[in-house]
């Protein structure tokens, strides 16, 4: 049981961190987007909530499968 709540813990821990540099990576590259182009604007920021949406996928399939780790 302390094996399936370790890696439970792992798994959730290591999508938050996944999760906080891509969403970094994304945002850095959105504003410096805007920074080399300001009247792209429109395009890019739709093109950047598509990509942390995608980004924010990965902690959502962590928490299911932590939560299966967890009671199995």
């Amino acid at each position: 049981m302390e094996a399936n709540i370790f890696a439970a813990g792992i798994a959730l821990g290591l999508a938050a961190v996944g999760a906080g540099i891509g969403n970094g990576l994304v945002m850095s590259r959105f504003i410096e987007g805007i920074a080399r182009q300001p009247e792209a604007r429109g395009l890019l920021f739709t093109q950047a909530l598509i990509g942390l949406g995608l980004v924010e996928a990965l902690p959502v399939i962590a928490v299911a499968i932590g939560l299966i780790m967890f009671f199995r």
